[in-house]
């Protein structure tokens, strides 16, 4: 898996790889000449990374390139990126803020002198007065390369500032941003106004992303991003316990369980489901499809007696039972053990329904039996909120942003949603799956796992069905909670993936991602072999 840093995982890394400026300066003169030197060295190389970043993000070799520096650490690598630019023939502008004359840093400082003996002065504007200063010309044709702050600088810009980044937006150039948008802050817990903050299309990270960058409010503000490869300090690195990763397909090959070559359906687990009510029983369907592509031994339908002729014929590989009441499920009582048990798709929420799944989950409580609860299982518990103290320890919940602000109550962004749902599993120490483009799984111990596998396919009507459902198959097959979520939502992206192939991303039903399990669990435990295949048709 790959590490999501937070800021100041970041800000300690760079600061053992090139030192802090304030303490190199307390230093005698032959180490402060070593480390000034480590610093130099290491803009020189985010310069010339961004540069080769730029050129190859510009459309053509006609396109103006306009570098705007700030009077930081950002300022010098924007510099620097400008010096290493026209080193390759292209002839940048620079923008440089330095408000009074003397705000340089001595990085900045170093960086400018740099650039003027090489480049020459006439590529260089200073702003000193903003008063008198005239915003640059930019079309949709411009580079800009925006180096003002970067992860440095941790407040709102104002005034000047805000209206650099208010021209830059109002215009639209192409924009790369070294480090972090200018105006962007990586703390979730500050509130932003995106307006006031320069829109990239291309973000370039230094350490690693934050979480920040997974958030949906910040879309507009990174646009892609890309960790530029400069090295840092390999101690700092190894030592940094990251407590926030990306998922990668090869973590979930590992963890899908292998299938034994003389195995029973006996010996790979048996899921249940609990879903479906008069006029969802698509949902119920839909569910329980999913199950049976998981690879678990058997699945099981729980569901009202209005259900029966469909789940038969829909899906003849599922039992299915019925507690006897004819149009919603009231009683969750089971005959025997399963090894992983999902509620809630297509479930209702009459008052008998809720009164059922009350009874159902204080007696998963007391026996600390996990389940997932998804769709109208948690439609229930904003019916009656007192139910949330008896969801059973490690239980999987599955919300997205809508749910979850109606159980927890409501938030004024994601980041928010995403620090009050790491506040929750602690507390009633559960998962939490925040579906969205980037599923964020969170674990009681405080762990988030950002899934990297979604696709806008996905966003249609019973996808979150045929998740719930998939991730009831693994749990099934004895992977722990915390596991089986993260596995399930990166299979489920794969599957959405393989569907959208085959009928377009807006064609894409939940049917398709149901019947496209298979494939995607196959290509993820073998992806040599369907390359191979994949290679072999294209000859």
């Amino acid at each position: 898996m790959k590490n999501i840093y937070t800021p100041a995982d970041i800000e300690r890394i760079i600061e053992a790889t090139i030192g802090n400026l304030d303490d190199i300066e307390s230093l005698d003169a032959q180490r402060r000449a070593l480390w000034l030197e480590r610093r130099r060295v290491f803009i020189e190389n985010v310069g010339s990374e961004v540069a080769a970043e730029v050129l190859d993000f510009r459309p053509s070799a006609k396109s103006p390139v306009l570098v705007l520096a700030g009077d930081g650490i950002c300022g010098a690598y924007a510099l620097a990126a400008a010096l290493s630019l026209h080193r390759n023939g292209c002839r940048a502008r620079v923008v440089l803020f330095n408000i009074g004359g003397d705000m340089l840093s001595p990085d900045a400082v170093k960086a400018r002198n740099a650039f003027v003996d090489e480049a020459g002065a006439d590529y260089l504007e200073e702003v000193i007065n903003p008063g008198v200063f005239n915003m640059p010309d930019m079309n949709r044709r411009t580079v800009v390369v925006d180096g003002i702050f970067g992860s440095e600088y941790r407040k709102p810009l104002r005034g000047g500032y805000q209206s650099v980044a208010r021209h830059i937006n109002e215009h639209n150039p192409m924009v790369v941003s070294i480090d972090l948008p200018s105006g962007m802050t990586t703390d979730l817990g500050i509130g932003m106004i995106n307006y006031n903050i320069v829109h990239a299309d291309l973000t370039l990270t230094l350490v690693g992303p934050t979480l920040a960058f997974f958030m949906p409010e910040n879309a507009e503000l990174i646009g892609r991003w890309k960790t530029l490869n400069v090295a840092f300090d390999e101690e700092a690195i190894s030592s940094t316990r990251c407590t926030t990763r990306m998922i990668d397909a090869r973590t979930v090959r590992l963890a899908i369980p292998p299938r034994p070559v003389m195995a029973s359906k006996n010996e790979l687990g048996d899921a249940l489901i609990f879903a479906g009510s008069y006029g969802m029983l698509g949902a119920a369907v839909l569910a329980t499809r999913a199950a049976t592509r998981s690879g678990c031994g058997r699945v099981t339908c729980h569901g009202p007696r209005c259900a029966f002729y469909v789940m038969q014929s829909s899906v003849p590989s599922a039992m299915f039972t019925t507690d006897g009441a004819d149009v919603d499920i009231q009683d969750f009582d089971t005959d025997r053990e399963y090894d992983g048990i999902a509620v809630g798709p297509g479930l209702g929420h009459s008052d008998a329904t809720v009164a059922g799944l009350e009874v159902f989950l204080k007696a998963c409580f007391a026996a600390s039996k996990p389940l997932i609860l998804d769709a109208d299982a948690l439609n229930c518990l904003t019916v009656k909120p007192s139910m949330v103290d008896f969801i059973p320890p490690r239980s999987i919940l599955t919300p997205h942003a809508g749910e979850f602000d109606r159980i927890f109550g409501a938030q004024s962004s994601h980041a928010s949603r995403v620090l009050k749902a790491l506040e929750m599993a602690a507390r009633h120490k559960i998962i939490i799956v925040l579906k969205g483009h980037y599923t964020l799984t969170i674990w009681p111990d405080g762990s988030i796992v950002v899934n990297s596998s979604g696709t806008e396919a996905l966003a249609t009507a019973g996808s979150g069905d045929v998740l719930t459902g998939l991730m009831a198959g693994f749990l099934a097959q004895k992977l722990v909670p915390e596991v089986a979520a993260v596995v399930a939502v990166y299979v489920h992206g794969v599957a959405g993936r393989l569907a959208a192939r085959l009928n377009g991303i807006q064609g894409t039903t939940s049917e398709d991602i149901a019947d496209a399990i298979g494939p995607a669990i196959d290509s993820i435990l073998n992806p040599r072999q369907n390359r191979e295949s994949s290679n072999s048709k294209n000859q």
